[in-house]
């Protein structure tokens, strides 16, 4: 059984707001209340503005202890990231998760000390300018040649421990996952030695691509990849170096040095799909141009050839005119030749007949006047030959043979005489 016991009335009962607003009230120093110099490293926050402020930190610059800063647009555009600056300005607090937090409100930037170049600076710059001279491997021309040459793109993916950002990568990566052969490590991310053996693991097989992949995490581990051993190791890979480390806004040495950097491991497995997908679309474009190049030529050769047969064509269409005309021309003067030579020959026959018909003529008469003559010595002879019978008729007038033979010579004359003068 619980007893209840009465309160005092005049007993204070507090909430857990009402204390935590207590306390917050009763921090009352004068930097809070005045404004003061804050001297440190400035590092970018998560670089949107809320309300035309930004919300950076201010780091000491013996250690990592830092303060949370607002700052106003104008003043931020004339801050450079991770430059150590004397700002002024005031304290502001705030109630957050059970605590009492503290915020650098900036008025005005003092001035931007100097940077003193530390040993590993001067190594840092050593190695961008070691990789500027070796070059970058270009990670779009890597992929291009294995598309086109119809290979697996291999790819070596290195997580922290108990990752999960694995799932990331692949929905960024989506359907070009085909295109890829990927195979995934783990280490310590935030060890140094160990992302160096995972490495060195690594860049004994014959990758095409090496990543660091990460999720995110608090500012103070991103340290890791600027270390300067794991850097010299990561410089000479002999495949694609890539980093996926899950910060927008930090740069670490290991993002300066790699050959492709991404900010988180989606952006990396879209930033492969977008090159994939660029290729193809390439590939599908230059059949298209290469057949509509084709056809071009084809249709240009085809022209020509036109063009051509048209101008021989013509030309010949132009000599066989001329050859008709010619043809014309000479049918016509054969014609005519023929005709005049016709002609000719005609007038040659007809005097050739008229010199046949006097010739023939002539002969004929010729030939009758030797068969007249003829006929006229025979008749002469007959009549010489009839009077020479006669008489001899007359003489002997008893022989009736000789009378019958002179009738029958007689008869014969008549009928050669009547046959030549028919």
């Amino acid at each position: 059984m619980i007893i209840m016991q009465s309160l005092d009335i005049n007993s204070s009962i507090y909430s857990p707001a009402s204390i935590l607003g207590l306390f917050s009230n009763a921090l009352r120093i004068n930097a809070t209340t005045t404004l003061i110099y804050l001297k440190g490293r400035y590092a970018y926050g998560g670089g949107k503005s809320y309300g035309n402020y930004y919300y950076d930190n201010l780091f000491s610059e013996s250690d990592n202890i830092s303060i949370g800063v607002r700052i106003s647009a104008l003043l931020r555009t004339k801050i450079v990231n991770n430059e150590v600056y004397t700002l002024r300005g005031y304290i502001e607090k705030s109630i957050k998760n059970s605590s009492v937090e503290l915020r650098f409100v900036v008025d005005e930037i003092i001035q931007q000390e100097e940077k003193a170049i530390s040993e590993e600076e001067l190594q840092r710059y050593e190695l961008i300018q070691e990789k500027l001279e070796k070059g970058s491997m270009d990670l779009e021309t890597v992929i291009r040649n294995k598309i086109l040459k119809e290979e697996p793109i291999r790819i070596a993916n290195i997580y922290g421990n108990n990752a999960i950002v694995q799932r990331d990568f692949a929905e960024g990566l989506d359907v070009s996952q085909k295109y890829f052969q990927i195979s995934e490590y783990t280490c310590s991310i935030t060890s140094t030695t160990s992302i160096a053996e995972k490495l060195k693991e690594v860049s004994k097989s014959d990758y095409d691509i090496i990543a660091l992949v990460r999720g995110g995490g608090d500012r103070q581990s991103m340290e890791t990849f600027n270390n300067i051993t794991l850097s010299k190791l990561f410089i000479n890979l002999p495949a694609v170096s890539v980093t996926a480390i899950g910060h927008t806004v930090d740069e670490t040495l290991l993002d300066k040095l790699a050959d492709k950097r991404f900010h988180l491991p989606h952006d990396y497995g879209a930033g492969l799909h977008a090159i994939v997908e660029k290729l193809l679309h390439e590939k599908s474009n230059s059949r298209a141009l290469l057949i509509d190049e084709v056809k071009k030529d084809v249709s240009k050769q085809f022209t020509e050839q036109v063009k051509t047969l048209s101008q021989q064509l013509a030309k010949k269409t132009e000599e066989f005119q001329k050859l008709q005309e010619l043809s014309s021309k000479q049918l016509i003067d054969t014609q005519k030749n023929f005709t005049e030579q016709q002609k000719q020959r005609q007038l040659e026959m007809d005097n050739y007949k008229k010199e046949i018909s006097v010739l023939y003529e002539k002969n004929l008469q010729s030939v009758i006047n030797e068969k007249t003559a003829s006929l006229k010595a025979g008749m002469e002879s007959l009549q010489k030959e009839n009077s020479r019978l006669t008489t001899e008729v007359q003489q002997s007038k008893g022989d009736y043979s000789k009378i019958i033979i002179a009738v029958i010579i007689s008869l014969i004359v008549g009928f050669v005489l009547a046959t030549l003068f028919k």
